[in-house]
C-alpha cells in the first residue's frame, strides 16, 4: 500500500480527459503593462469543495486535515489508517488529484465529474464505485428533492462526492464516530452507513407522498378542477423516485452475493441485509404509489366525464323547457292574432263593404273571431303546445 503511494499513478493513454496541459508561462513582453497608479485587485478566493476529511485508526479519529494534500501526506505516514474524504460539487482538478493519489478508474472519475448518473454499483479492481440517488420531502411546496451521491470505497479510503443538498453525511459521520466498533470494520462499514442513511431518508418521502395521495383522493371526489395537474406532477415525481429506489435492490443483492468472496464481517452482513429489506419495502411502496395515482387519474377522468354529461343533460333539459314555453307563447300569440286580424279588416271603414249595411254583420264578426280562436286552441291542444 505504501509502495502504491510512493510513485504517481500511471496515466491511461486511452482517456484524453486525464491529460491536463500546464498553463503556458507568459513572457515579460506579452504581459500587459500595469499603470503605476493602478492597484491590482486581490484574486477571488476559490470555492472549497472539501466538506470534511478525517483519518481513522481502529474506529477512532486521529486527524482532521484541512486540505487534500495534508490528507495524502498523513495517510502515507499512517499506513494502517483509513481516510474518509467528503466533497460537495468538487472541481475537476480535485477529482483528478484524488484519482492520481488513490488510483481511481478513469470511467468512475468521469462519471463523478459529469454527475446525472443512474444508481449503480461498479467494481474496479479493489475499488468499489457506487452511485446513489438520495431524496428528501419538502413540506412547503409538497415536492421531492433528489440529490446524487458518488462513493469510492477502497482498501483504506472512502471518498464521497455529493451533488445536491441530500443526504446529510455529517450525521452519518457522527453516527459512525459514536460507534467505533462499527467504524473499525473499515470502509465497507462506512459504505453501509451511507446506504442506510440514504434508505432511511426515503421514509419521510414515502410518508409525505402517502399524505399527498390521501389529499388528492379527497380533492378528486370533491370535484377540484386543479387536481388533475397535481396528480400529473406527483406521478412524475414517483417516476423519479422509482428510478432512485429500484436499482438499489439489485445493487444490495450484488453486495450480498460477494460477502463470501471478499470476506465481509458477519455483523456487517446482517446490517446490509437489513438495509436490503428496507429498500425492497420502499420500492414496493413506490410501485404501489404509481399504480394508485394511475387509478386515481382514471377515476378522476370518469368523474369529470360524468359531470360533463350531467351538465349537458341539464342544458338539454333547460332547452327543452324553453321550447315548451316558446310553444305556449306562440300558441297564445296565434290565438290572439286571429280576432285582431278580423277586427282590423272590419275596421277599415270602406264605403263599399257589404257587411256594413247588414244587420247581422256585427254578430257575424264576433262569431268569426270566436270560431277562429276556438279552432286554433283545439289544434294547439292536440299537439301538446298548450
Amino acid at each position: 500500500m505504501s509502495e502504491r503511494r510512493s510513485r504517481p499513478a500511471p496515466r491511461n493513454p486511452l482517456r484524453p480527459v486525464w491529460r491536463r496541459s500546464r498553463p503556458q508561462e507568459r513572457t515579460a513582453e506579452r504581459e500587459p503593462a500595469v499603470p503605476p497608479a493602478a492597484t491590482p485587485e486581490p484574486p477571488a478566493p476559490e470555492p472549497v469543495s472539501v466538506v470534511q476529511a478525517a483519518l481513522y485508526r481502529d474506529g477512532v479519529r486521529v486527524s482532521s486535515p484541512d486540505t487534500l494534500a495534508e490528507t495524502y501526506r498523513e495517510l502515507r505516514e499512517r499506513p494502517s489508517g483509513m481516510a474518509w474524504i467528503g466533497l460537495a460539487r468538487p472541481t475537476d482538478a480535485e477529482l483528478l488529484s484524488l484519482a492520481a493519489e488513490f488510483d481511481l478508474h478513469p470511467l468512475a472519475v468521469e462519471d463523478a465529474m459529469e454527475a446525472h448518473q443512474r444508481p449503480k454499483l461498479e467494481r474496479y479492481g479493489d475499488t468499489l464505485f457506487v452511485v446513489l440517488r438520495a431524496a428528501r420531502y419538502l413540506d412547503a411546496p409538497e415536492e421531492v428533492d433528489f440529490g446524487e451521491l458518488h462513493v469510492f470505497v477502497g482498501p483504506d479510503f472512502v471518498i464521497t462526492v455529493r451533488h445536491g443538498a441530500a443526504p446529510d453525511l455529517s450525521a452519518v459521520r457522527h453516527r459512525m464516530e459514536d460507534s467505533p466498533e462499527l467504524l473499525a470494520l473499515g470502509p465497507e462499514a462506512v459504505l453501509y452507513a451511507i446506504l442506510d442513511a440514504v434508505v432511511d431518508g426515503y421514509a419521510p418521502v414515502v410518508a409525505g407522498v402517502q399524505n399527498d395521495i390521501d389529499e388528492i383522493e379527497t380533492e378528486v371526489f370533491r370535484g377540484d378542477p386543479e387536481v388533475s395537474r397535481r396528480i400529473y406532477e406527483l406521478s412524475r415525481e414517483m417516476v423519479e423516485f422509482q428510478r432512485a429506489t429500484r436499482p438499489l435492490v439489485g445493487m444490495l443483492h450484488g453486495l450480498m452475493a460477494g460477502f463470501a468472496k471478499y470476506g465481509t464481517d458477519e455483523e456487517l452482513q446482517r446490517y446490509l441485509r437489513d438495509v436490503a429489506d428496507h429498500v425492497t419495502h420502499t420500492s414496493e411502496r413506490v410501485d404501489g404509489f404509481r399504480q394508485a395515482l394511475a387509478d386515481i387519474l382514471t377515476v378522476n377522468a370518469t368523474l369529470v366525464t360524468q359531470q360533463q354529461n350531467a351538465e349537458m343533460r341539464a342544458l338539454a333539459e333547460a332547452g327543452f323547457a324553453q321550447n315548451e314555453e316558446l310553444k305556449k307563447i306562440s300558441s297564445w300569440a296565434a290565438i290572439l292574432f286571429a280576432p285582431t286580424l278580423v277586427g282590423t279588416i272590419y275596421g277599415m271603414n270602406f264605403e263599399h263593404m257589404p257587411e256594413l249595411d247588414w244587420s247581422f254583420g256585427y254578430p257575424f264578426a264576433i262569431g268569426l273571431m270566436g270560431l277562429v280562436c276556438v279552432s286554433l286552441y283545439v289544434v294547439f291542444k292536440r299537439r301538446d303546445w298548450l
